[in-house]
């Protein structure tokens, strides 16, 4: 079988993987990209070779990340069209800006930045001041930190990390893998999403999360709740994403701000917040 052969099937099944990931019928697909079925059909078979145009009409209307438009493109033998760009590079200077302007803006109350595998790249005072007063930042566990930065679904969960002052653990681990797992069914069978889902539940021990993570008491939101020598905070959080991405770094992207969630911990906060 010639190369090119070789990759029109491969792109041919990972365009069959993500129609069904979605839950769209060849017919359904065929519709919204406005193409024959006949020559859907065709694409997913290998009969039939894609263009870049179709390959990217297809994956939009699937709206599927950019980062799977590029693996879509190369299974079918293109050069991606997304980039990737460091956030550091001198070209996303508005976008760090933008996101230093966000977190200065959630002061008292805390703001993490975190990349597509929940690594922390960025963090307000108010956050750190928290994480400061529930475990020493300095002296984490490498695997809460395997590669650098610290990784707060790890950190959230492990029990040498945030887990131990988690009142309402079961339900935030809950909430958490499930998250995770939604993660993993876009991203694909072998990302990173599932790697980390899979090492969650083999090696943390522990890691009660049986039962559905919608029961909020009287609340319309699951908030997360830590308690620490007499400290008590009760925090929800809303997660901000880009809404323009061009560049794959910046779709997967999330500012996560963290609002009290009763008149005790918005004091606390404030308190921290003042302390040198």
């Amino acid at each position: 079988m010639s190369g090119l052969s070789t990759a029109i099937n491969s792109f041919g099944d990972q365009l069959r993987h993500w129609r069904k990931s979605q839950r769209l019928s060849q017919l359904d697909l065929a519709l919204l990209a406005n193409v024959s079925q006949r020559h859907l059909s065709f694409l997913e078979s290998g009969r039939s070779a894609p263009t870049p145009e179709m390959i990217l009409k297809l994956a939009t209307v699937m709206e599927l990340p950019l980062r799977t438009q590029n693996l879509l493109l190369s299974a079918a033998g293109f050069a991606p069209v997304h980039s990737e760009t460091d956030l550091d590079a001198p070209e996303m200077t508005p976008i760090r800006q933008a996101l230093d302007f966000m977190l200065a803006q959630q002061e008292p109350y805390p703001a993490l930045v975190m990349d597509r595998h929940w690594n922390l790249l960025r963090a307000n005072q108010a956050a750190l001041k928290v994480l400061g007063q529930l475990v020493d930042l300095s002296a984490l566990d490498p695997v809460l930190c395997p590669d650098g930065p610290i990784n707060v679904m790890y950190l959230t969960l492990h029990p040498k990390g945030l887990m131990p002052y988690l009142e309402n653990g079961r339900q935030v681990a809950a909430h958490l893998l499930q998250r995770l797992q939604r993660e993993a069914l876009i991203a694909g069978e072998a990302s990173a999403a599932q790697r980390m889902y899979r090492t969650l539940l083999v090696h943390y021990p522990n890691l009660d999360t049986s039962g559905p993570d919608s029961h909020h008491g009287h609340a319309p939101f699951l908030s997360t709740i830590f308690v620490k020598d007499g400290m008590r905070l009760d925090v929800f959080s809303t997660i901000t994403t880009l809404g323009t991405p061009g560049d794959i770094t910046l779709q997967e992207l999330r500012i996560e701000s963290l609002f009290p969630a009763d008149a005790v911990t918005e004091q606390v906060l404030k308190a921290l917040a003042k302390a040198v």
